[in-house]
């Protein structure tokens, strides 16, 4: 399982490289007549503070995460972004057993986003339908949720067996089925999420799916951000024990600076992936 307090400042971190991509969805989901916008797992709240600016002033933005140390977090950038007054509000809640029990504050809702939250819930659909049923008349439901997995590597780096980085991936995919299976009441969702948004009644379902490209060489702050990247990839799959021993030594020599096969002295690492946003809106 993920301890998300722990997981605060990595949130943090992300919400500056994904900032751009943050304001294309908010001024895409906004309308003028918008009164009210939920982020559901608002991690470090880049897309709450987005929606903020786009929001005309007397709307308000309420983040929702249950874990209070990301909260703080988010509630830092809120005040850095100079949303301080009340423009932007967190609430503190269980995603797993209260999003049917969240207060008038987001019922009636013009805008609900969840970005990579409703899959770790134990029952999605549930939790899709609660979402719904908090729109108001013409609201949206949007899910970031799916894409492409991001890639950086050659398929053969010289170091270890070829397809280091695709084993990595087949790793994840491990790591996340046992995650799935491993929550209490846990339900499966065979199906795709445009179908999961159909199912709660919703209309007018579309997926977008935006990639995500760094120019080739990698700058130093790019190349940083993707070696770090790897680093926490690599370091929960090997503690997950999804990794061989072998797979296990050669990311250690990519990942050491103090190594001659250390990513950082390479030409040929990229950063390529892709992210998918479902859409569904509540008739009128």
């Amino acid at each position: 399982m993920i301890n998300w307090a722990e997981e605060a400042d990595r949130l943090s971190a992300a919400v500056a490289d994904d900032a751009a991509w943050y304001r294309t969805i908010a001024h895409e989901l906004v309308q003028p007549a918008d009164r009210l916008a939920v982020d559901i797992g608002c991690g470090g709240a880049g897309m709450a503070v987005a929606l903020g600016a786009e929001l005309p002033p007397a709307a308000f933005v309420v983040g929702v995460d249950a874990d209070g140390t990301v909260l703080d977090t988010a509630r830092r950038r809120i005040v850095e972004s100079g949303f301080d007054d009340g423009h932007l509000r967190l609430l503190r809640a269980d995603l797993d057993t209260d999003l049917a029990l969240l207060p008038e504050v987001v019922r009636g809702a013009d805008i609900i986003w969840a970005s990579s939250s409703i899959h770790h819930l134990a029952d999605q659909q549930a939790a899709i339908d609660a979402l719904a049923a908090l729109l108001a008349p013409g609201g949206r439901l949007a899910l970031a949720e799916g894409g492409l997995p991001p890639r950086h590597l050659p398929w053969d780096v010289g170091v270890g067996v070829p397809g280091l980085e695709a084993r990595l991936l087949a790793a994840e995919d491990r790591w996340f089925a046992r995650m799935r299976e491993c929550l209490p009441g846990s339900v499966a969702m065979p199906y795709g999420w445009p179908t999961a948004l159909r199912r709660t009644g919703l209309i007018d379902v579309t997926t977008r799916t935006f990639t995500f490209e760094r120019p080739t060489p990698l700058g130093r702050g790019d190349l940083r951000s993707v070696i770090d990247g790897l680093a926490h990839r690599v370091h929960r799959a090997e503690a997950d024990g999804e990794l061989d021993a072998d797979d296990v030594r050669a990311w250690s020599l990519l990942l050491d600076p103090d190594d001659d096969a250390w990513l950082g002295d390479r030409d040929d690492v990229y950063s390529l992936s892709a992210r998918s946003v479902h859409l569904g809106y509540r008739a009128d």
